[in-house]
């Protein structure tokens, strides 16, 4: 048994994105800077809006919606668990972001302990679980081999790619 080959292993290693992403996006968040410096410049700092209950009620919903959908995709060792968690991440961060600068004057400390104990913290924990997706899911699929289920196989679960499939114990 010998060492693979630096070609296969180059061959066999993916890229997380394609190539043209890096300059695509580069490009589209220097040319997002002068329009941001001509937003800060030109809006005005009070505004009367139409539909803002609605606007933050349906905020809130697709939170719940997609915290919901985390938690069951970890329990259920799905690997799509990180991109729902990163999806979260960002929910509740902009979440506290706007909380604390659409809040009345007299609501923005509270806004911003909720920022800080909750929302924020939060956040870090699903940033974690994004970033550590592979770690998830093999800690939850042990646990569901684990479970008596009558079966001489450990239960298969769906939508797991097969090189986390493989680290079941």
């Amino acid at each position: 048994m010998g060492v693979p080959d630096d070609a296969v292993s180059e061959a066999v290693r993916l890229e997380p994105a394609p190539r043209w992403v890096a300059p695509v996006f580069a490009v589209l968040g220097a040319a997002t800077i002068p329009w941001t410096a001509y937003l800060a410049a030109t809006l005005p700092d009070h505004e009367r809006t139409h539909n803002y209950r609605a606007a933050w009620v349906g905020f809130d919903i697709m939170l719940v919606v997609v915290l919901l959908a985390t938690a069951f995709a970890a329990a259920r060792g799905r690997q799509i668990v990180g991109l729902l968690a990163a999806s979260t991440a960002t929910m509740l961060v902009v979440d506290a972001w706007f909380d604390m600068t659409t809040s009345r004057r007299a609501d923005v400390p509270e806004a911003v302990l909720s920022a800080l104990l909750i929302e924020l913290p939060l956040a870090a924990v699903c940033t974690w679980i994004a970033l550590h997706v592979d770690q998830v899911v093999e800690r939850r699929l042990r646990q569901l081999a684990r479970r008596p289920t009558g079966r001489a196989q450990p239960p298969r679960v769906r939508g797991v790619a097969p090189t986390v499939r493989h680290l079941r114990k």
